[in-house]
């Protein structure tokens, strides 16, 4: 054998480093490729359940979508925790006191813009007579309230307070909203009734109610909470007990309730009504 031929023909050290290298870009190719695939499966369902929420705040557009994608980076790690009082609030206790447990474990939740319930939600009956019983505040007290059209959320039915009764800065006095979809509402309350709606098993606060002065300027107050759909008439009563509590927040003002009793109420308070 002549090992000065076969030591010329070898391969070297150099081959393989070569082979080694092609290989590896190869596999980081692949890996790439998968990663790239997986990603968009994960896009693509995640963009279609923020499509199957409904309308909100947001647009229901690739733009609306990356701009929710961003907010994540800034939602609230728990929304069963209740904000904190500062100590300079004044009142620092807020004005719900009685209010039953609801029945039944909490429903699922999901989203940002919009935040809507994925179980437990109300149907067009039981969502058409909580949007009677809105009216009815309303029309009971024009001096102090009105119908409009959501600030925050652009198309839903929504109670204002009148503009020289605004005591808290919300979306042009928005005291809340109703969410035709699933039955629920957005409001925003003393942060003593939130703990106190958590604590009952109502509601929960809103992913991006934060409560640095700077975010809530720009984005929602950190007493806005989601109210669970009313499931029957007595639970519609104390979902409007809510909506008083927000109404005595964002005012100032306690609701009267012996004017209450308002004749002509499903004729009246009907049409969005924006005082000058």
């Amino acid at each position: 054998v002549d090992l000065r031929s076969w030591e010329q023909e070898k391969p070297s050290l150099d081959y393989f480093s070569s082979r080694r290298a092609v290989f590896n870009s190869l596999l980081a190719l692949i890996l790439i490729l998968l990663s790239t695939l997986h990603a968009i499966k994960h896009i693509r369902r995640d963009y279609h359940a923020f499509l199957a929420l409904g309308p909100g705040g947001t647009p229901s557009t690739p733009r609306g979508y990356l701009r929710i994608c961003l907010l994540r980076l800034f939602i609230l790690r728990n929304p069963l925790e209740p904000p904190l009082v500062p100590q300079l609030l004044h009142p620092q206790l807020g004005i719900m006191k009685e209010l039953p447990k609801r029945i039944g474990p909490r429903p699922r939740v999901a989203g940002i813009a919009p935040q809507r319930l994925l179980t437990q939600r109300g149907g067009a009956e039981m969502y058409q007579t909580l949007t009677l019983s809105i009216k009815h505040v309303v029309h009971c007290h024009p001096d102090r309230l009105y119908l409009g059209i959501s600030c925050f959320e652009k198309h839903s039915i929504g109670i204002f307070s009148h503009p020289s009764l605004r005591h808290r800065p919300t979306c042009n006095g928005e005291i809340c909203h109703a969410h035709p979809s699933d039955g629920s509402l957005h409001l925003t309350l003393h942060p003593a009734d939130v703990k106190f709606i958590i604590d009952q098993g109502w509601g929960e606060r809103h992913p991006l109610a934060r409560e640095s002065w700077w975010w809530r300027a720009r984005i929602v107050p950190p007493g806005f909470v989601l109210i669970y759909a009313p499931r029957d008439e007595k639970e519609l009563n104390c979902v409007m007990e809510i909506v008083r509590a927000a109404a005595w927040w964002v005012s100032g003002t306690e609701l009267p309730r012996d004017v209450e009793d308002c004749v002509d109420w499903k004729t009246g308070g009907g049409d969005v009504v924006v005082p000058q």
